[in-house]
């Protein structure tokens, strides 16, 4: 069965044009899925059935394998399939209206408000790094942009006098308006760190390293893992957490899920409304600890 992976992994790649991110993922997904039919006693993809491919995605799920994932392994065996019957080895196809098992979203993880007040501290603001990490931990949390954003952002997305960014995330744009404090922060870094941290004076990038080049999704990662471990944090903080828990706090406060929405930059609204229920999950719990007839 490998064979046939290296003939669909050639065809992808020299037929289908395909990116070499999408090549290797898809040929991951496949032979994965051939380990699988070996391990179940099945030696040829073509005695596999549409139960077969929907028992392999359900020990997927199983294994906590994120909804995102079992969809796209799903979508990677029907690319397969089809390359499978079209080359005549398989007749039929087993992925053929076969639709990916629902999965549960989780609820995102939220800080609390003192959580995010602690952590928000951490950076020592008397050095350049420690300046432009305040910043964006800042802006992250007062606007909940993604952090592919936040480091996308150019100096000239920064509206100080008008408290706003601007922001492109993927076809549109959207202007977000900034609090005082993150907007001080902002100040701080670009009137002072900024401009001694870049090498370039032509340098567009807001958010640079300490090489003077645009930070790195990486180098983001790494500053916040750093900042809650500081912090003393148990919550497992990612650069999403932070964009969680700006719109489940607005939320908390009064803010609608349309308005949310658009600051989020989301689609659709369905998936603004998990932050309802995480919200709805923290009144129930409060009432459950603390009404004397709960």
């Amino acid at each position: 069965m490998n064979a046939y992976v290296e003939e669909y992994t050639s065809f992808m790649t020299n037929v289908g044009h395909k990116s070499s991110n999408t090549v290797e993922s898809y040929k991951r997904d496949v032979t994965q899925y051939i380990t699988y039919l070996y391990n179940s006693g099945l030696s040829d993809v073509a005695a596999a059935t549409k139960t077969t491919v929907l028992s392999y995605l359900l020990s997927l799920q199983k294994k906590g394998k994120a909804s995102s994932t079992v969809s796209r392994t799903l979508a990677s065996l029907r690319s397969f399939y089809m390359f499978m019957v079209q080359n005549g080895n398989v007749s039929v196809n087993p992925t053929l209206n076969l639709e990916a098992p629902h999965v549960e979203k989780k609820m995102p993880q939220i800080l609390s408000g003192r959580e995010v007040e602690i952590l928000l501290e951490q950076p020592n603001v008397t050095d350049n790094k420690g300046m432009r990490d305040k910043a964006m931990l800042e802006l992250l949390y007062a606007t909940g942009i993604r952090v592919s954003e936040l480091i996308n952002l150019e100096i000239s997305d920064v509206n100080i006098p008008m408290s706003f960014i601007r922001c492109r995330g993927g076809k549109k744009e959207r202007i977000i308006p900034i609090g005082n404090k993150a907007k001080d922060a902002l100040v701080k870094y670009i009137e002072k760190a900024r401009l001694e941290m870049i090498k370039e004076q032509n340098e567009t990038a807001l958010f640079v390293n300490c090489s003077g080049m645009r930070l790195s999704r990486q180098g983001f990662w790494k500053l916040i893992k750093h900042y809650q471990q500081e912090a003393g944090i148990k919550t497992d903080i990612t650069p999403h957490t932070l964009r969680h828990s700006f719109a489940a706090h607005l939320l908390e406060n009064g803010a609608d899920l349309q308005s949310i929405q658009e600051m989020m930059g989301h689609a659709d609204i369905s998936s603004t409304q998990v932050y309802s229920r995480v919200v709805n999950s923290k009144i129930k719990d409060v009432y459950s600890r603390t009404h004397p007839r709960a």
